[in-house]
């Protein structure tokens, strides 16, 4: 090409890229900062599920969609309500009692899973007796017994007191279920014993029927059935025990900077043109304790309408690829990842594969839910997850997170997701059958 032909060219990718710079200038450092500074605030008390906090930051979500120019999900009748309410069972664990061969454990040495509110055991062939021993892999043999779809009582070697502390931590805490009264229940014990000859066991747990509550906007595009989801989850784990006076697990990372990512999207997608697919905005609910929210947001939807999902989780750190990047979880199960790959081409932003396969990041957030329909579902995120250590501490707070990488990663997944938006790419649909 000679250089006269090559100035125009030269000419025209430079407009390209400064209207470029333009239409991003809209996901400013300023607004991020804001938005995650007051999802993330003291007031908001860690914003556990069934808590004062929770409903104060739907509130804001629900303000900000306002703002912003969102249109509520059809299923809401009330135009201004942007709240996609549903009921679950909170349950509330009692103090469990265990006496077995003349010995009564106290109750740190117990923890159970359940949905009755009460339990009376007493040793006959109702329930079975097994124990993970001094040589098993605790985690492994935990999943494998929960999912045991009878009762039983589980001898837990001491060796493993430091996991156990860790998943009685979880349990103790409030639990919720779609049904009470239903299912097999696991009571685990910490002891030397591999057996009992006899044993009594009884706890009384309080259950209540609450609602809770997805926030979610839409922006109606030209094909009106071809949806593009972009999500996070606004729920944390609330409020610790102190530390150095602190009790308030803020959840700035996880996840108030993928909610605000979410957030900032719509208003940078709110200031184009008319999109060519439905996009549709959600702040998810209870997906620490279970993913109740992204759940009932699937039956709402017809998911083969669903193009792709962009959920966003912890993208407020830089990723251990450095500056301007984040990986994409279960990069393998569908072509999403190549296309926005290649979207950010020539850009100051790259997306990579998920480079923690062993944490099992693709189940463990919200995308998992579409992607057991087929959805192109995944999550975005930059954590180094194998080396944070604020993560579900109170430590998890707005200073310690990089804004002007959490603003990039934004204005990176706006880049990325233009040809899944304005319909010139369609990701592959994920196998059902693959997808545990």
């Amino acid at each position: 090409m000679t250089l006269k032909n090559f100035l125009p060219v030269f000419l025209f990718f430079g407009i390209g890229l400064s209207v470029q710079a333009q239409k991003l200038s809209v996901i400013s450092q300023k607004e991020t900062t804001r938005l995650i500074s007051t999802l993330s605030a003291d007031d908001m008390q860690g914003r556990a599920t069934f808590t004062p906090g929770i409903e104060k930051a739907a509130d804001f979500i629900q303000q900000e969609f306002r703002k912003t120019g969102l249109k509520p999900l059809a299923d809401n009748s009330n135009p201004k309500d942007f709240r996609q309410t549903f009921k679950l069972y909170r349950l509330t664990p009692g103090i469990p009692q265990l006496e077995a061969d003349g010995e009564h454990f106290q109750a740190e040495a117990l923890f159970f899973n359940t949905s009755y509110q009460q339990l009376n055991w007493t040793n006959n062939n109702a329930r079975i007796i097994v124990s993970i021993g001094e040589e098993q892999d605790f985690r492994e043999a935990f999943s494998k017994l929960n999912k045991l779809e009878e009762d039983a009582l589980v001898l837990v070697h001491p060796v493993h007191q430091k996991l156990f502390e860790a998943y009685r931590h979880h349990f103790q805490g409030v639990g919720a279920r779609q049904e009470t009264n239903a299912g097999s229940s696991k009571v685990f014990v910490l002891t030397d014993k591999a057996a009992f000859a006899s044993y009594s066991f009884s706890v009384t747990n309080q259950v209540e029927q609450l609602p809770l509550f997805n926030v979610a906007g839409m922006i109606e595009g030209k094909r009106k059935d071809e949806i593009v989801v972009f999500s996070g989850h606004y729920d944390h784990i609330g409020i610790l025990a102190p530390v150095a006076g602190d009790s308030i697990a803020n959840g700035a990372d996880d996840d108030a900077s993928g909610t605000t990512a979410m957030m900032m999207l719509a208003r940078y997608f709110a200031k184009q043109p008319k999109p060519e697919r439905t996009l549709v905005f959600v702040a998810f609910t209870a997906e620490e304790i279970g993913g109740f929210g992204s759940r009932h947001f699937s039956e709402q939807l017809n998911p083969d309408q669903i193009v792709a999902m962009f959920n966003i989780e912890m993208v407020g750190k830089p990723s251990k690829f450095g500056p301007n990047t984040a990986y994409l979880t279960g990069f393998d199960k569908s072509d999403l990842g190549s296309l926005l790959q290649k979207r950010l081409t020539g850009t100051p932003y790259a997306l990579h594969p998920d480079p923690y396969p062993e944490q099992n990041l693709f189940y463990r957030s919200d995308n998992a839910t579409l992607a057991r329909l087929g959805v192109p579902a995944h999550t975005v995120s930059s954590v180094q997850i194998d080396q944070d250590k604020t993560y579900h501490t109170v430590h998890d707070e707005v200073e310690l997170l990089h804004m002007e990488h959490l603003t990039n990663m934004i204005r990176a997944i706006a880049l990325a997701a233009q040809g899944v938006v304005n319909g010139q790419d369609t990701p592959s649909r994920i196998d059902k059958t693959l997808v545990r």
